[in-house]
């Protein structure tokens, strides 16, 4: 993989800035060519997005690939180049009696450059998703994809060059040195995709430029079975949502909650929905394989660990294949009765392994999600309405699916972001534009303002013109 030294960050992040001061505030033609731009590199490169990825994954579905990034990415986009002309416009403000009639305006304004680092996870998607909003709301944009998928972050790297001027877009590929240095640079934002843990480290790196950041995090994100749910449904929904892309989704349910006595009962229906969507698993091109030799051996270790707690394990495993020797591709997991200070249910898990807890009552399903740290996303299946306005009331998530899992991540007119642990700020659709824009509220005043009444030297008409201000507000 190409290197990219501190020198050529520092090189490239002053010409962005240069290219910015000339043209501060792009008109809707320019956002929209560079928009249509970006969409060209995802219309016209489908194949060798896919067939990167899944180089770097050793096994990634191209379907998942084509359905949970390309699709994803076009869709917000054309949203983006529908919307930007209403987006962009200066808007009225109510403006307080005392101060008519003069008017209030707020004027969504670029920020300057934008700085992107995104994972492995879902390299193209959640680099290119941020970069639509940035470029929508008049930005630069620097982006820094991760290391894990060297392949394709030298694809993204000369797709970039070949549709934009570097000083428009600019990709930078490197290891984790090169991510620190890049995360240091002034930038006029900056957003990170990644853990929790790498996430503080690069808001304390942004800090000492003041620079704001949106930090997309993670955690665990719950599943909760009401009593009153659709089983068969919510089973299937559950299978999906936790094996799309192996588990490897910062989204994905991280353990699932069921009424007491149910869990052996539950397990049995998820490892039959498991095994229907991936009746074999090693030469399946369908199921993904783990990102590096390092993730596949933290999930072996999770749940060997498991194991010597006397947790129940259940492998699904249909055609009882070999894995992980010669691939890195690992069978889903069910794990059941599982101690509280396992790392299971410490950490995220990210991959196919999913523990099994049990609840009683609805009190204690809530007093547990709020015990953890607040997660990313929060599933809740059932059509007891009480319960469910319960659950989304007395616990904090950074968003939600009801009877399904992640496709709140997918709406592009609802903010997509985390809370605490989870991350701070969030974006697509309007919510992004707004992210990398600043709103800057605009008084204008009237030749007809009484202002100057109030202004020394003070005395009775100061006294009678407060007196009516107070009556008045």
């Amino acid at each position: 993989m190409l290197q990219t030294g501190q020198n050529a960050l520092g090189v490239r992040f002053e010409a962005q800035c240069r290219a910015f001061e000339k043209e501060p505030f792009p008109t809707l033609d320019v956002r929209k060519d560079r928009l249509k731009r970006l969409l060209a590199l995802t219309e016209k490169h489908e194949a060798e997005i896919c067939a990167a990825i899944d180089s770097d994954f050793s096994a990634r579905s191209a379907e998942e690939t084509r359905l949970a990034e390309l699709f994803v990415v076009r869709a917000g986009i054309r949203h983006a180049l529908s919307h930007l002309g209403a987006w962009m416009r200066e808007r009225r403000v109510a403006t307080s009696l005392p101060f008519l009639p003069g008017r209030n305006r707020l004027l969504p304004q670029p920020l300057g450059v934008v700085g992107i680092v995104s994972p492995w996870n879902y390299p193209f998607q959640l680099a290119v998703a941020p970069a639509t909003a940035a470029l929508a709301a008049g930005n630069h944009v620097m982006i820094k994809p991760s290391e894990l998928t060297p392949k394709f972050s030298d694809l993204l790297a000369s797709l970039v060059e070949k549709y934009f001027a570097t000083d428009e877009v600019s990709v930078m590929v490197g290891d984790a040195e090169v991510g620190k240095a890049f995360v240091s640079l002034p930038f006029d934002h900056l957003l990170f995709t990644g853990s929790t843990a790498v996430g503080r480290q690069v808001a304390l790196a942004a800090a000492a430029n003041l620079t704001p950041v949106t930090l997309e995090l993670g955690g665990k994100s719950p599943a909760i079975f009401d009593p009153s749910c659709d089983l068969d449904a919510a089973v299937a929904s559950v299978a999906y949502g936790k094996l799309l892309n192996a588990g490897q989704t910062c989204v994905a349910p991280d353990y699932l909650m069921v009424p007491r006595g149910q869990s052996a009962a539950i397990a049995a229906k998820v490892a039959v929905a498991m095994a229907k969507l991936y009746p074999r698993l090693g030469d399946n091109p369908d199921y993904t394989a783990i990102v590096s030799e390092r993730h596949h051996r933290r999930l072996g270790d999770m749940v060997a660990e498991a194991r010597d707690s006397g947790a129940d394990i259940i492998e699904i495993n249909p055609a009882n294949e070999k894995l992980g020797v010669s691939d890195r591709k690992m069978a889903p997991v069910l794990v059941r009765n599982v101690g509280e200070t396992l790392r299971l249910m410490r950490e995220e898990i990210f991959g196919p392994v999913l523990p099994i807890v049990e609840y009683g009552t609805i009190d204690e399903a809530i007093e547990h999600v709020n015990r953890g740290e607040r997660p990313l996303a929060l599933y809740w299946f059932g059509s007891d309405g009480a319960n469910r306005r319960r659950v989304m009331r007395e616990t904090v998530a950074g968003g939600v699916t009801i009877n399904d899992c992640m496709l709140h991540l997918v709406q592009e007119r609802q903010p997509f972001g985390g809370v605490g642990e989870s991350g701070t700020g969030a974006y697509h659709g309007e919510w992004g534009f707004r992210t990398f824009s600043k709103e800057k509220p605009i008084f204008i005043q009237s030749k007809l303002s009484a202002g100057g009444l109030l202004r020394p030297p003070y005395g009775r008409t100061f006294e009678r013109i407060v007196r009516l201000l107070k009556l008045i507000t």
